[in-house]
């Protein structure tokens, strides 16, 4: 079955203005990784990330088409995510910055499948590489969780264009 579906956007519509509307949307912030063939980690910020089933364990996360790292993340068997918690702002910075060596003075780990896992993040995912989707300007992956773990930090969150955190 073909899951690839055009849509043409309605004339007239705004990005900029529907940017910002999305914005209206509070989401935590992740770092997404993977290594290259030679073992190099590589990895980047996200803020698409959601839980789609829990039978099969499965999320979904979505990388612009422009992203010189998507091919490394379409090709990669298994990725990290790591979802930062709010003393870790600097990371999301960093890691949605120019692609220099961003894991350069970085405390990370590898999971059970190698995956680079951030060390001070509110939880941490490593899944397979299992279903990618057409999504217009972005590739939509639909991930399976292979191992995950959680800790008792407060996250860092984005809304309205800029940085939050969670009132007690």
């Amino acid at each position: 079955m073909d899951s690839t579906v055009t849509v043409s956007p309605p004339s007239g519509l705004d990005v900029r203005q529907l940017r910002r509307t999305l914005g209206q949307f509070a989401t935590g912030i992740a770092v997404l990784t993977t290594r290259a063939p030679d073992g190099t980690p590589l990895g980047l910020t996200i803020n698409s990330f959601n839980s789609v089933s829990l039978e099969p364990p499965l999320v979904v996360f979505s990388l612009a088409r422009r992203l010189s790292l998507l091919p490394w993340f379409e090709t990669a068997e298994h990725f990290g995510i790591s979802l930062l918690s709010v003393e870790q702002r600097t990371l999301s910075d960093r890691f949605a910055g120019p692609a220099q060596d961003r894991f350069a003075g970085v405390e990370w780990f590898p999971g059970p499948h190698g995956s680079p896992l951030l060390v001070g993040a509110c939880a941490h995912f490593e899944c397979r590489n299992a279903i990618r989707h057409n999504g217009g300007d972005h590739v939509l992956f639909l991930a399976e969780v292979c191992h995950h773990a959680a800790f008792a930090r407060e996250p860092l969150v984005f809304f309205g264009g800029t940085y939050r955190e969670l009132a007690p």
